[in-house]
């Protein structure tokens, strides 16, 4: 008799602790449980060793804006450049979109920011509207070009004046700290 008791209570325990990770894994409750870890666990971004910076070659790649109009990347030429790759369904991207708005208003006059996606328009306002985010998107129109090219999301790359990719971060970041405040303007200051 007693073991059934604790056979049983074993069950239930089981049961309720598979339907609570269902619950956080395959819900809307997930997702906002999914986006509260990674705000919990995000980190600010580091420049790569200097020996490491790349210069990035945009090749043909094609992006057009929300309002679709083709994006000249001959704009980006000497100046600090700040491009993430997202969607709107992607857990670590909503985590981190929070920081880049507040970055964004800051430095919205000082610094290319492009928020790439192949989301479809329509969704991409919803989650904007939903957020009340005024952060620019950029949709692709043709692959991405290999030295930005990244098998997850989110995926981030600050580039400076001459081109380079100084940062690289495939996860979610804190991406308003002081830390990256400091790095973005040193970014600015230099010739």
């Amino acid at each position: 008799m007693f073991k059934e008791k604790k056979k049983k209570k074993s069950f239930i325990i089981n049961t309720v602790f598979l339907v609570l990770f269902a619950v956080l894994i395959f819900t809307p409750l997930g997702t906002s449980f999914k986006v509260w870890v990674n705000q919990l666990v995000a980190m600010s971004p580091s420049l790569e060793n200097k020996e490491d910076f790349q210069k990035v070659d945009f090749g043909d790649w094609k992006l057009v804006d929300e309002n679709g109009n083709d994006f000249n990347l001959n704009e980006l030429k000497d100046k600090v450049v700040v491009i993430n790759f997202w969607a709107t369904w992607c857990p670590p991207c909503i985590a981190e979109k929070p920081s880049f708005q507040e970055l964004y208003n800051d430095y919205k006059n000082k610094v290319v920011f492009m928020f790439v996606t192949t989301d479809s328009p329509e969704k991409v306002e919803q989650f904007k509207a939903k957020y009340n985010y005024t952060l620019p998107v950029y949709y692709q129109k043709n692959d991405t070009p290999t030295m930005l090219y990244s098998s997850s999301i989110p995926a981030s790359f600050v580039l400076n004046k001459e081109g380079e990719i100084v940062i690289k971060k495939f996860r979610a970041a804190d991406w308003n700290s002081a830390k990256f405040r400091v790095i973005l303007d040193n970014l600015l200051e230099e010739k």
